[in-house]
């Protein structure tokens, strides 16, 4: 196990970087600010360095808001929105490291992107380690998504969410997912679907704020209902 003083001083850390990048970003961004105890734990935790976007996202940044509230990612957690430390439980862990599946991002929909950890390999995690995943509402499973950590957020601020939610968002769905909390999301019916299937009109669809957790745990849920396998934690929300 390295020790914090480690994972903090050393060169060419990437925040510099990334703030670069976030100033530049093509897709709207917040940077929330960061509870400083909080992320140098979450750092600790990781067992990850500051010259990495995780521990960068870590160690300087709250989270960020994508498109109004659409996505969030989370940081070393602050007063706005929970942390990596919090919604993987990184505080209650026996061994220092990263998880089998490290949660960093939910989306209004009750989409989750998460990180494979060492390990991570077979049927119950889809994808290699080390690469990014999304759990899509619409098919129910992980999708691996062929990219790093690094990459995916860099991906998102050149603009690409338009282009990952096609067919998923309706005329003003900015303006009420702003009205949203960060720890909300939204419950809509009939269901978001994807892949092959035939899109169901999102305009036409009823929507409500729910609790952002409660909204996974339906997920899961109905998981079990249809015979699909356990998509596991989505993070404490």
């Amino acid at each position: 196990m390295r020790e914090l003083s480690e994972l903090v001083e050393v060169e060419e850390p990437a925040w510099p970087v990334l703030t670069e990048r976030l100033a530049g970003s093509a897709a709207p961004v917040r940077v929330l600010p960061v509870d400083p105890v909080a992320g140098r734990t979450c750092l600790h935790r990781l067992q990850v360095t500051a010259r990495s976007f995780l521990g960068a996202m870590a160690l300087e940044c709250g989270g960020l808001v994508l498109d109004g509230g659409w996505l969030r990612v989370h940081g070393g957690g602050g007063p706005d929105l929970r942390g990596l430390g919090e919604v993987n439980d990184l505080s209650a862990a026996v061994v220092f490291g990263p998880p089998l599946r490290l949660v960093v991002g939910h989306d209004v929909l009750g989409g989750v992107f998460a990180l494979n950890g060492p390990g991570s390999e077979g049927a119950e995690h889809p994808g290699r380690p080390g690469e990014m995943v999304y759990f899509a509402p619409g098919s129910l499973r992980w999708e691996p998504m062929e990219t790093t950590y690094s990459s995916w957020l860099l991906w998102m601020l050149a603009g690409n969410l338009e282009g990952f939610y096609e067919g998923l968002r309706w005329t003003g769905w900015r303006e009420e997912v702003e009205g949203l909390g960060l720890g909300q999301g939204l419950a809509v019916r009939p269901r978001p679907r994807s892949g092959e299937q035939t899109p169901a009109d999102p305009a036409a669809a009823s929507r409500r704020a729910v609790p952002l957790g409660e909204l996974t745990a339906a997920h899961r849920d109905l998981c079990a209902a249809r015979g699909l396998p356990d998509p596991g934690p989505f993070g404490l929300l």
